[in-house]
């Protein structure tokens, strides 16, 4: 595990949370680069070789965080113009880089031509002749992939299942053979591969088989009727465990087994498109207890934490773990929330958990993945600093910034 009692206290890679707590201030994120690139390992190991593994630069785009994984042999998988630009900047390689994302602007699909890079995934018939006309524009030819959308339900959150045929995310999968035709067509556009995503935090393998399945069946048939599918993208979506006790999701092992067993001869080359499997566990949100107060039915305890630092509680209704950085051995039953002003500022409803007070800090586990990218600056409080540790060593790889900063980019009218 990435973060471990040492000395009676939490710790990452040799170095105390306690202490990093005392140098940035609270609250922080910390992350443990060598577990991130013992997953990332994990990974590589499991998939075939000569598979593209392309980060899911979305679920953390920190550039330290980024540039650790590029140097371990990771691609980037990006939804934007700005994740883009994070990953060229952090070392990948645009011939690594795959672009994802509904809702491609013209300037996005410039910026990615421009850059050289693996692969856009094309997500609509219309995005389609819009990455035709910034081609012809640009004199290049677009590398793309058909995103299928497989009707695959992936008994994940409703919010982060994107292959049902009710979601937003890709092509029907009826009309699969009308878009290939159409990229046949369209001037300065390349058909080279297929692409599936059918959501995030996975836990069974079924629903990847019966999508992946579905994927092998339409290759088969596109390539049939003469089209080129050199690249099957096959996604995310492998979870991790969030609440102690519970079963664990599959082992990558198992997934990598069922990869090789439904992709034996396949002669397209396969991407993969890890993000919270790599950077989740590796992270965790330290913050200071403010107070212990007792309400008419339950014991609050408030940290300096709050929504805005880590949403996914409230987005989500998402469990994360609690626990002291320096335990005093006793237990207490507790919710535990932040200072915003929102009833939803929660991180966790009567927990039992370890007895803290005032002064003590606490880490909120499994949340380096969706945590610092989702912050923002509600009740003007201050974006959370980031840090990322390694061998005993660590460097802040966000700072802290504070409401001076963000009030200097604003400004009143004129007329007032």
């Amino acid at each position: 595990m990435p973060f471990t009692l040492e000395s009676g206290a939490l710790a990452t890679d040799g170095v105390q949370l306690a202490d990093l707590a005392r140098a940035v201030g609270t609250p922080v994120y910390v992350y443990s680069a060598s577990a991130m690139e013992a997953r990332l390992t994990a990974f590589r190991a499991a998939v075939p070789a000569g598979s593209l593994v392309a980060y899911a630069v979305k679920a953390n785009p920190n550039i330290g965080v980024i540039a650790t994984l590029a140097k371990a042999g990771a691609g980037a998988d990006v939804v934007s113009r700005g994740e883009l630009l994070r990953a060229t900047t952090a070392g990948v390689a645009p011939d690594r880089i795959v672009f994802s994302g509904v809702g491609k602007t013209l300037a996005e699909i410039e910026a990615a031509l421009s850059a050289g890079i693996f692969q856009l995934n094309a997500e609509s018939e219309p995005e389609l002749a819009m990455i035709s006309d910034v081609a012809m524009r640009l004199g290049v030819t677009a590398p793309v992939a058909l995103r299928i959308n497989p009707e695959v339900v992936a008994g994940t959150h409703d919010k982060i299942s994107t292959g049902r045929r009710e979601d937003k995310f890709g092509i029907p999968i009826t009309r699969a053979g009308h878009a290939a035709s159409l990229a046949a067509v369209l001037p300065g556009l390349r058909l080279q591969g297929l692409a599936l995503h059918i959501g995030s935090q996975l836990t069974t393998l079924p629903p990847f088989e019966t999508a992946y399945r579905t994927l092998l069946t339409l290759a088969a048939n596109l390539r049939a009727a003469g089209h080129t599918i050199a690249t099957l993208d096959l996604g995310g979506g492998m979870g991790v465990p969030y609440v102690p006790g519970e079963p664990p999701p599959p082992a990558i092992e198992d997934y990598g087994a069922l990869i090789h067993r439904l992709f034996a001869g396949e002669p397209a080359q396969l991407i993969f498109e890890p993000g919270r499997f790599i950077v989740a566990e590796a992270g965790a949100l330290v913050a200071e207890v403010i107070l212990v107060k007792d309400g008419a039915d339950r014991r609050f305890v408030v940290i300096d934490a709050a929504m805005n630092d880590l949403m996914r509680p409230t987005l989500y209704g998402a469990f994360h773990h609690i626990r002291a950085v320096r335990p005093h051995g006793g237990t207490m039953v507790a919710d535990i929330v932040g200072p915003a002003c929102e009833t939803g500022d929660t991180f966790g409803r009567e927990r039992d958990m370890d007895a803290v007070e005032a002064g003590d800090l606490v880490a909120i586990m499994t949340a380096g993945a969706y945590g610092a990218t989702m912050a923002s600056t509600y009740n003007s409080r201050a974006l959370v600093p980031e840090v990322l540790v390694n061998d005993g060593r660590w460097a802040v790889v966000a700072e802290r910034v504070p409401p001076e900063r963000m009030i200097a980019l604003e400004r009143a009218p004129d007329w007032l």
